[in-house]
This record gives C-alpha cells, sequence and structure tokens, in this order.
C-alpha cells in the first residue's frame, strides 16, 4: 500500500513539472507584458537574459550594416575599414541600449524609430493602451524555445524568443524585421 502512495506522489510531482514547463513561456511573456505596462525595469530584468539578447542584436546588426555596404565596400581595403568601424559603433550602440528600459520601449512601442520623425511626440492620453502581445503569434520551436510573434502596423513582425533555461522560461532573443 505504501509503494502505490509513492508512485502516485512521484506521478502527481511529474505532472506538475510537465504543466509547469508546458506553461512556462506563457507565464514568462504575461510576466514580461505586466513588467513592460508597470514600468517595472527590475521585474524585466528578470525575465530577461540580456547577455545572449545583446550578443543576438549585434550580430543582427552587423549583418545588416555588412549587407547594406554590398560587395564592392567589402572588396576595398578602405571600406573593410569602414565597416569595422561601423559594426563597432553598432555594438557600442546596443550595449548602450539593451537595457530593461529599451527593451520595454522596443517591445511596446515597436514602431518608436518613426517617433523620430514625429520630434517623439507623447503619445495622446486619449488612446486605447494595448498590451505589449495583445495581437501576438506563439509557437513552440522546440521543448525549450518558444516564440512570440508581434505584427507591426507596417506588416513587419517582431519574433521575441524565449528559452527555457532550467525551470525557468527567459527572453533570449529578439529577431528585428528585414
Amino acid at each position: 500500500m505504501k509503494t502505490r502512495a509513492w508512485i502516485a506522489v512521484l506521478l502527481a510531482a511529474v505532472l506538475v513539472l510537465a504543466v509547469w514547463t508546458v506553461a512556462g513561456p506563457w507565464l514568462a511573456v504575461r510576466a514580461i507584458d505586466d513588467a513592460i505596462q508597470a514600468n517595472d525595469a527590475q521585474a524585466l530584468a528578470r525575465q530577461v537574459d540580456f547577455p545572449l539578447l545583446r550578443a543576438s542584436l549585434k550580430r543582427q546588426l552587423a549583418d545588416r550594416v555588412v549587407r547594406a555596404a554590398g560587395p564592392d565596400v567589402q572588396a576595398s581595403a578602405l571600406g573593410a575599414f569602414g565597416l569595422g568601424l561601423a559594426t563597432g559603433a553598432t555594438s557600442l550602440a546596443v550595449d548602450a541600449t539593451v537595457n530593461p528600459v529599451g527593451l520595454a520601449a522596443l517591445l511596446e512601442g515597436r514602431a518608436v524609430w518613426r517617433q523620430v520623425g514625429n520630434d517623439f511626440a507623447p503619445p495622446d492620453p486619449d488612446a486605447t493602451t494595448r498590451r505589449t502581445f495583445e495581437d501576438a503569434t506563439y509557437r513552440y520551436e522546440s521543448l525549450s524555445r518558444f516564440t512570440a510573434t508581434l505584427p507591426d502596423e507596417d506588416g513587419s513582425e517582431l519574433v521575441v524568443v524565449l528559452e527555457r533555461q532550467g525551470l525557468r522560461w527567459r527572453l533570449v532573443d529578439v529577431r528585428l524585421p528585414r
């Protein structure tokens, strides 16, 4: 009789662990969304692996700089030197801006770059507040990788990638629109 009780406890523990693991990405997305809505940088920082996020964004931006320069610039010595400087500048920019406040602005506004042309006009106080992940589509890429795709007003998509780190899910990458 004791053996059955132990087996039942073990099965219940495995079931709880499985449910926790499967629900984990949605709990993490909810925690990120709540932190952004509350302007809570510390709560957001607990949900994000900033070193991995910075490394990914540096790679994406460096790739864009090199592709935008074209093969002629890449082939010349002066062009390669200029690309090295530009890549270094993007790396410094990522280090300076990828923090809880910058990430919240990217996820919340998604069109924050368009504000530059609008003299950083403040948001309309009468406008309804949208949740960051309101129109997102979700997908498991594997048992330890989950994505949330956030559509933008212009039809582009920002993909937020979460990875399981132990029993926790954390944001590790943001795939910028092309």
